[in-house]
């Protein structure tokens, strides 16, 4: 190799380190190697910056769109209240979550299923009080290992497949040809993940910048023609929320104190609730659920503006609001926003809430549009606004959003249009029939995810361009010395390598022609070999980089590069020797 390849190979591990030792943002580190390969000359600018204009980066900027869609109008909140369900331990979460989660994956591509599920799963551990972290690594690994057992649940084994035929000339592989080999790794990788992964996880439980530090008094309607109307407390699932609790009700002026789990919920119920924002939040989604209005304005107020979002306001000495109730204060013709809960020094209050009297320093949570934050920062009657980002759901559209992304699927399925049309049009939907809004869309873009993922194309291309991926292929191939069984195991260690730090089509296609003329000169059958590499390349759990959806819950779950490695390690290991052992057993190595 020539000095670009040592560089390159320097800098790869220098990555690593960085990424391993420190806590540099990952677009950052990737950002910095990616100018330096451009600024050496190692790359052009044009292979550079080739990440930017990826089919698969834009297919996933396009799903993460398609699931804020979802997440939006509710739609994601059937599937999590009808498969889900409400466990207790994270344990038993997990179970709840891998199985939906890898079927899923069997048959569609796997990143558009971790796409959809993100916002879901990250709602629904809220909701259970279980650490979004604990449960965003295993929706990847749970994808990942569903992918591996049909030819379609990745695109990895559709493009070795395709690229085996091309080379070979044989008619190719059937769409369960791998599933004796996926079955048995899906099944060990979950066990794997149910024994450990409570423990091996970190617990970096998310919140707001107020979560948790204060109780808020929210009052809130059963909306009349709604799917709560006839429905018991505990059938509604208003009995167990976590970190918010029913203090009372009002029913036609009379105050029902204690409320017991059989108590049937009426149209235009009152319900008082104590909890945290995140509580509230999830509990303004359930529907059937609206804000409680006085003369009916907050319904009408929420049908005037779709775009209402909430918003913290603490109350300035100077708000005119001062010392009225909230009724008299006329707060939404005056401010254009609606209050649904109010918190006075760290504890709720007791009342009607129409009747609180407010004073200087309540935190009120409001339901304004998204102008609001910026018009009262230039004012003197909140001292702090905190925009939560959160919006009610579009109930009305969730069998709309579901239609959207059935659509997707299948049209990229059966390959009516390719998968990155089929998500930008899908994106394109969402926004046009009102399952998110474009303020929604936009937010749904993680940048820092999208700069990752695409500079990390520059450090893969620059190990194929200098030649250094060839290099280590090679050598550690010749390492087998003919020997038909080592062959096979040096052959899937050397593609998992490689996965974690190119990505992983790119792995299996540097190293199929290699093991094509090998296992061609030594008279072997070839099946195994490919097989081996489909797994390794697909597999690929140590690292964010090494998998797309990998680097998708980076973010959600607050992780470290190393959270990835001491959980992804054992499972790639696990992965190796099933599929080493599976395919040693059950296919012939000669001919």
């Amino acid at each position: 190799m020539e000095w670009q390849g040592w560089f390159t190979l320097g800098l790869c591990i220098a990555v690593l380190a960085t990424l391993i030792s420190t806590r540099i943002g990952p677009h950052l580190i990737m950002i910095g190697a990616l100018t330096l390969l451009s600024a050496l000359g190692i790359l052009s600018s044009s292979d550079a910056l080739s990440g930017f204009s990826n089919s698969g980066l834009i297919t996933v900027a396009g799903m993460f769109v398609v699931a804020a869609g979802m997440h939006a109008s509710g739609a994601i909140d059937l599937l999590v209240n009808t498969l889900l369900g409400r466990p207790a331990t994270p344990r038993a979460a997990l179970n709840r979550m891998f199985w939906p989660v890898a079927f899923l994956s069997s048959f569609l591509n796997n990143t558009p299923v971790v796409a959809t599920m993100i916002p879901a799963i990250y709602s629904w551990s809220r909701k259970i009080g279980i650490s979004p972290s604990k449960l965003m690594i295993p929706l990847s690994y749970a994808a990942i290992l569903g992918g591996t057992v049909t030819l379609i649940g990745t695109s990895t084994n559709l493009i070795v497949n395709g690229q085996y035929q091309t080379l070979t000339g044989e008619p190719g592989f059937s769409l369960f040809s791998i599933t004796a080999v996926g079955i048995p790794v899906a099944i060990a990788g979950f066990l794997f993940m149910w024994l450990f992964f409570p423990k091996l996880l970190p617990d970096r439980t998310q919140g707001q910048a107020f979560s948790n530090l204060r109780e808020f008094t929210l009052e809130v309607s059963i909306a009349p023609d709604g799917p709560l109307v006839g429905k018991t407390i505990e059938q509604a699932g208003l009995r167990h929320l976590q970190r918010v609790y029913l203090i009372e009700i009002e029913r036609n002026g009379i105050v029902l104190t204690v409320v017991t789990a059989d108590e049937v919920l009426q149209g235009g119920d009152r319900l008082v609730f104590a909890g945290d924002t995140d509580a509230i939040s999830d509990l303004l989604r359930i529907k059937g659920i609206v804000p409680s209005a006085e003369e009916g304005q907050a319904q009408t107020f929420a049908e005037r503006h779709p775009e209402r979002r909430l918003v913290e306001a603490v109350v300035s000495p100077h708000c005119t609001a001062v010392g009225y109730a909230i009724r008299d204060a006329r707060f939404r013709a005056r401010y254009g926003a609606a209050v649904l809960a109010v918190a006075r020094h760290g504890e709720r209050i007791k009342g009607n809430l129409g009747s609180i009297i407010l004073q200087a320093g309540d935190t009120l949570l409001l339901e304004a549009r998204p102008a609001f934050v910026t018009r009262q920062r230039y004012n003197k009657d909140f001292l702090l606004i905190n925009d939560l980002n959160t919006e009610a759901p579009r109930h009305e559209r969730a069998y709309v959003a579901w239609m959207i992304l059935l659509g997707v699927i299948t049209a990229a399925s059966f390959e009516v249009i390719t998968m990155l049309n089929a998500a930008l049009i899908g994106a394109g939907l969402m926004i046009i029939t009102g399952c998110c809004t474009a303020n929604q869309a936009e937010r749904s873009l993680d940048l820092k995810v999208i700069i990752t993922i695409a500079a990390s194309f520059s450090l893969g291309m620059a190990l194929e361009k200098t030649g250094v991926a060839k290099y280590l292929a090679e050598n550690i191939v010749d390492l087998s010395g003919g020997t038909p069984w080592l062959l096979l195991i040096l052959t899937y260690i050397t593609i998992s390598l490689l996965t974690e730090v190119i990505t992983n089509n790119a792995a299996a296609l540097l190293m199929l022609p290699i093991v094509l003329e090998i296992t061609e000169k030594a008279d072997l059958n070839n099946v195994p070999f490919v097989f081996a590499i489909m797994m390794a390349a697909s597999a690929s759990f140590a690292t964010p980089l090494g998998y797309q959806t990998n680097m998708m819950v980076y973010g959600p779950g607050e992780y470290r590069f190393i959270d990835f490695l001491q959980a992804g390690i054992p499972m790639n290991i696990i992965a190796g020797v099933v599929t080493i052992t599976v395919l040693l057993i059950g296919w012939p190595l000669t001919k």
